[in-house]
């Protein structure tokens, strides 16, 4: 924990050489070092660079947050700190997946995040996952935030997902994407099954009615073929990444 965090500071401290922290990610910069963040979490905190992340997004303090597919809860951590005050942030994920938060959730800087059970399953023989009748069940959410799972499901599903998303944004609402790049027109292989094209992405995503925002660079990795599968020892933790912001028209 305390040689991550020293990387950390050191990343901070490069970074603001060049331009100060805003308040916004100085108080980011405090949650990072909170004690409910383990150490595998803040291993990859200069990977995944949250002090530009964050920020790029458009998260604000008192925004109405949907995070889909939380994972582990590596984003949950530092969003629900984050929003703890002035926002809210819902889990969107299967209930009994949700349950499996439950420490987490009631820990003090996490219990004010709630629970949004979704219809959403795994099919360990596609290695995909399937959604039922998906329902976000509000319409006013000011971002959804899809942070490396939207390879995890077929084109039909994709559709589903985006159409689900625009209807629980408010006008003017935030839809963010970040995954692990595929080259432009590759085919669909088992090695590649964990990549996304970023314009069939852009394509599909506005074909949901969303207007394409801006795009970041953020974390392309020069050293990443783009040709293999994203948990192989020799790319996971520098794959190269896309993050695009869609905005929902007013």
């Amino acid at each position: 924990m305390k040689n991550a965090l020293l990387i950390l500071l050191f990343a901070s401290a490069s970074f603001s050489a060049v331009a100060a922290l805003t308040p916004f990610q100085e108080k980011v910069l405090e949650i990072l070092k909170m004690e409910h963040r383990s150490e595998v979490d803040t291993k990859r905190d200069s990977n995944r660079d949250p002090l530009y992340a964050l920020e790029y997004f458009g998260l604000k303090e008192d925004m109405k947050v949907i995070e889909f597919a939380p994972g582990n809860g590596w984003y949950s951590k530092i969003l629900a700190p984050v929003l703890k005050d002035k926002g809210e942030l819902y889990l969107a994920y299967p209930g009994k997946w949700l349950d499996n938060m439950d420490e987490l959730l009631a820990i003090e800087a996490m219990n004010k995040a709630k629970k949004l059970p979704i219809e959403l399953d795994w099919n360990n023989k596609e290695k995909q996952y399937q959604l039922g009748n998906l329902d976000f069940a509000m319409k006013d959410a000011d971002m959804l935030l899809n942070i490396r799972e939207y390879h995890n499901f077929d084109a039909q599903d994709k559709a589903i997902l985006n159409k689900a998303t625009f209807e629980a944004l408010k006008p003017g609402g935030i839809y963010v994407i970040v995954d692990h790049s595929r080259r432009h027109m590759a085919p669909e292989t088992q090695e590649l099954r964990r990549r996304e094209d970023a314009v069939k992405v852009i394509i599909e995503v506005q074909a949901a009615g969303f207007i394409l925002e801006k795009s970041s660079d953020r974390f392309y990795r020069p050293d990443d073929t783009l040709t293999f599968e994203v948990g192989r020892k020799t790319v996971t933790g520098n794959t190269d990444r896309f993050i695009l912001v869609f905005r929902k028209p007013k």
